[in-house]
């Protein structure tokens, strides 16, 4: 027997373990069935399971699990990301936690044996929490970043485009990050609002005593790197100073003014000073007009006046080189403060503002970032990107929902060179060797190198390595066809390349989706894969994104401690729809445990009514109209989560599974049933049991891929099959049944009027202990045969003494409604008191339509829209949304009692 309680966490374990120990999630390369292919986007090997992960691998989860059962050879990749920079931050604190030495003390070699023995202790815990929310992936082909196989396709990747002249080596601003000491992408890079100044400083003009030239700046410890004031060409304020120059301050060095259309007229003074080595638009006016280019802030943003030692000049009252070399080795922000204040004291300093305004910071680090002008290894993306743009417009990829397609297009048409160097220790080291007159030799091992270099000089010579390494995102890039064995040509290449489709976050978009399509095109000459399924954020009941500030983060592992891992599961499918934000809650989740709970019972509730699985049962020999209404409505929502799932709609598919499985299953058919499970043997009673089981099968498999556990469990327990059967169970389809229309006509019918009747009894508080008679008006004769076919049912589920057709007019103190043809009429004289019932139903209606009217208001005021935060003014529309619906209700309630 079933268990009276459903406690998840006393199977879910064992049956995930007999899934892994059968082997249920392997695929086989050898079959002859049609592949599908998945690659899982490698989680961080410092992670653990979160939201986002929870939403992303429950839609892929559901979608393999499908394809297994419609047959086909399910290749899910698992694999884990080496996160360069987060590794080495994690393995960094861990040393200073355990009082060891810091990393350049312990030095390379060491410091990253150490981080492979983090890896083997600690890298795992993120494929453990996948196990727990029931993720299938084929583990014994689980791959790493920095294994073997996937650092020779990196090597090979590099050392190719490299030859190609897509690989090059540049001197270019890059992101810094001044506290882990390496450059960064645009995507690691986040705007923070500031709190900061703007302050306006004096340059006096040369030769021309008491003029200046004001320029307004955010950042005046950088000024000590000015190599030009910029203003713009068609601004008159400036014109007779273009050409001439001004005297830096504190410097003494004299810098050219410019006319540059990147100085905006309207902003600040006009007039803005140019540091082409500390900011990006800076370098861009400093390309254009060939100025010098000199650093004044070191890694660590401080100080460095190395650059500018030669050009410090005393200019009596405006600069003094002694100052600025007492700056040499102090933090930006300290050097700001001391500049500022010199320059008060010379009388260079005009006027200091509030200003708020955006700063970049490093999404890791946490610090501001420093545009910095170093030497950097660089990608061609702009070569590479035309392919992959080309694939999505003529269609071989397509994005689901398709409106990401413009986000995809606008940065991949304006795509900028990728910086793929990294100055950190951990990662995939470039492939790159310096040798004499600046010689760079790029090959897949040191024994090239020295080989290409003899042939270049003639003899042995001494070859330094690159420090640095890769972006992780570029060994990322390689996943779809590293991960299958390339740069050899596996069997696994040639049969599971490209995949079907990649399901992923809007967020890594340009991070990782868009370079898997650069390189796969590039070096499998087709596309990484068919579809791209975008789904959206998950965010708190309110809408509200999470965050450990706010408090509102959910912890996935302690849900399903709380309520199984399937309830989790499908309520985030419940959840996802195209284009939409997941709005998750705790509540949602204890819902939808309900639901599950329902399903259980049902089982429990065929178990003890003598229902078994009988494989002979045929669902074309089904006579009666009970069991040919359940099988039609079960054919029709195979058809319809079937669709969904095709069409990535989950939400869709979660609801048909729903709507199928709790209303018609559980709340009509087993209470159609139950009389006649009450009653004497025969082939009617026989007939209900054989339908009650094969849909029950057929719910299970139904529900298999967003709820597995229990459908496994339920399924062996019930005995449909073996343990652990039900993952390799065939996906339904339909079943051939007789006369299916009019035994759906017969029972909608009963439905129809039982859920209208108990809909009215609700609606004016008649109490559950009142039965009433029911009349009808204008009902044809098929109509009251019906009711008198299912005239026990109608009473027991509608609370209805009798079913009488009626002639002439309705007698008074009666609520309508219409079903099909008839009017349906429960008299209600002397059941409630209806001038009360009208009266408590019009003030319902009068509130809710008061709260309809403030809430229009709020939302017709513009700065509110403008102001409120998003999930403010979406609560609002949901609210709005909600009392519309309520007063429809409550017409319809005074409309059926002549209110």
């Amino acid at each position: 027997m079933l268990d009276k309680t459903l406690t998840p966490g006393s199977f879910e374990t064992r049956l995930y373990e007999g899934w892994e120990r059968s082997g249920a999630f392997a695929a086989h390369p050898e079959s002859g069935a049609q592949p599908f292919t998945i690659m899982i986007p490698p989680p961080n090997v410092t992670g653990s399971l979160h939201m986002g992960h929870a939403l992303t691998f429950t839609i892929q989860d559901t979608l393999v699990r499908w394809r297994r059962m419609q047959g086909r050879d399910v290749l899910w990749q698992p694999g884990t990301d080496h996160a360069g920079i987060a590794t080495q931050m994690v393995v960094e604190r861990l040393l200073a936690q355990e009082g060891n030495q810091d990393r350049r003390s312990l030095g390379r070699e060491a410091f990253v044996e150490r981080v492979w023995q983090w890896k083997a202790e600690s890298g795992g815990t993120i494929t453990r929490q996948l196990r727990r929310l029931g993720a299938s992936l084929d583990w014994p082909r689980e791959r790493f970043t920095m294994d073997a196989g996937l650092s020779q396709a990196v090597l090979e990747v590099f050392v190719t485009l490299h030859k190609e002249g897509l690989i090059y080596r540049d001197r270019r601003l890059v992101n810094w990050d001044p506290k882990l000491l390496t450059a960064i992408s645009d995507l690691e890079v986040e705007s923070r609002e500031v709190k900061g100044h703007l302050w306006t400083l004096r340059y006096p003009v040369e030769g021309a005593p008491g003029e200046f030239l004001r320029v307004a700046t955010t950042r005046p410890e950088t000024m000590l790197g000015d190599t030009a004031v910029a203003v713009h060409p068609e601004d008159p304020r400036f014109a007779a100073l273009v050409g001439k120059r001004v005297i830096l301050p504190l410097v003494g060095r004299a810098i050219p003014v410019v006319a540059d259309t990147y100085s905006d007229p309207e902003k600040g003074t006009g007039a803005v000073k140019i540091t082409p080595a500390h900011d990006f638009n800076d370098f861009e006016v400093g390309r254009r007009h060939g100025l010098a280019m000199p650093t004044v802030l070191d890694p660590e943003a401080r100080v460095t006046v190395a650059e500018i030692e030669a050009e410090l000049r005393a200019v009596d009252g405006v600069a003094e080189p002694d100052f600025v070399r007492g700056l040499a080795g102090k933090d930006r922000s300290v050097a700001r403060k001391a500049i500022i204040a010199r320059l008060e004291e010379l009388g260079l300093l005009e006027k200091v503002e509030p200003h708020t305004h955006q700063v970049p910071h490093g999404d890791r680090g946490g610090v501001p970032i420093e545009p910095r002008l170093t030497w950097q290894w660089y990608c061609d993306a702009a070569t590479l990107a035309k392919p992959a743009v080309e694939a999505v417009e003529s269609g071989r990829m397509k994005f689901v929902p398709k409106s990401w397609e413009n986000t995809f297009f606008a940065w991949m048409r304006d795509i900028q060179p990728w910086c793929i160097s990294r100055q950190l220790w951990w990662g995939h080291q470039i492939p790159a060797w310096y040798g004499p007159e600046g010689s760079i030799f790029v090959e897949k091992s040191e024994a090239e190198a020295q080989e290409a270099a003899r042939a270049k000089f003639g003899r042995d010579v001494e070859l330094t390595r690159d420090e640095d390494v890769l972006d992780t995102w570029f060994s990322s890039a390689l996943w779809p066809f590293s991960t299958l064995g390339w740069p050899e040509r596996t069997d696994e290449v040639a049969r599971y390349y490209p995949g079907d489709v990649l399901v992923t976050g809007f967020d890594i978009i340009f991070f990782w989706v868009a370079r898997m399509m650069m390189m796969g095109q590039h070096f499998m000459q087709d596309v990484p894969f068919r579809d791209i399924y975008i789904h959206g954020l998950v965010r708190d009941e309110k809408g509200q994104k999470m965050s450990k500030s706010k408090g509102n983060v959910m912890d996935p592992l302690e849900l399903i401690d709380a309520y199984g891992a399937d309830a989790l599961r499908f309520t985030i499918c419940a959840l996802t729809g195209p284009g939409r934000d997941v709005k998750l809650g705790r509540k949602r989740v204890e819902d939808y445990r309900g639901f599950i709970t329902k399903i259980w019972n049902a089982a429990r509730f065929c178990e003890s009514n003598g229902v078994v699985v009988d494989p002979a049962w045929r669902p074309e020999d089904a006579k009666t109209p009970l069991a040919r209404w359940i099988l039609d409505a079960a054919n029709r929502t195979v058809a319809e989560a079937t669709a969904a799932l095709e069409a990535y709609r989950f939400d869709d598919y979660a609801g048909a599974c729903y709507r199928f499985t709790w209303n018609t299953f559980c709340d009509w058919f087993i209470e159609f049933a139950k009389p006649v499970l009450n009653g004497p043997d025969g082939p009617v009673k026989a007939e209900v049991k054989g339908a009650a089981q094969h849909v029950l099968g057929t719910i299970l498999r139904l529900l298999h891929p967003a709820i597995p556990f229990v459908t496994e469990e339920l399924w062996d327990r019930f005995g449909y099959g073996p343990e652990c059967s039900l993952i390799r169970e065939a996906w339904p389809t339909a079943v051939p049944v007789a006369e299916a229309e009019a035994a759906r006509e017969e029972l909608d019918w009963v439905v129809r009027l039982v859920t209208e009747v108990r809909a009215v009894r609700s609606e004016v508080n008649v109490p559950p202990s009142v039965t009433t008679p029911l009349l009808m008006r204008d009902a044809a004769p098929e109509s009251l045969a019906r009711a008198a076919r299912w005239i026990e049912a109608i009473r027991r589920l509608g609370r209805v003494t009798e079913v009488t057709p009626l002639q002439g007019e309705a007698p008074k103190g009666v609520a309508q409604v219409v079903v099909g043809e008839a009017t349906v009429m429960l008299p209600l004289e002397g059941v409630i008191d209806i001038p009360a019932e009208r009266a408590r139903l019009a003030k319902a209606r009068g509130a809710a339509e008061g709260e309809v009217k403030k809430i229009t208001a709020k939302l017709s005021n513009a700065d509110f829209v403008a102001r409120a935060p998003e999930e403010v003014v979406e609560e609002n529309r949901e609210r709005l949304a909600a009392a519309q619906v309520e007063i429809a209700r409550l017409d319809a309630a005074l409309a059926r009692i002549g209110g």
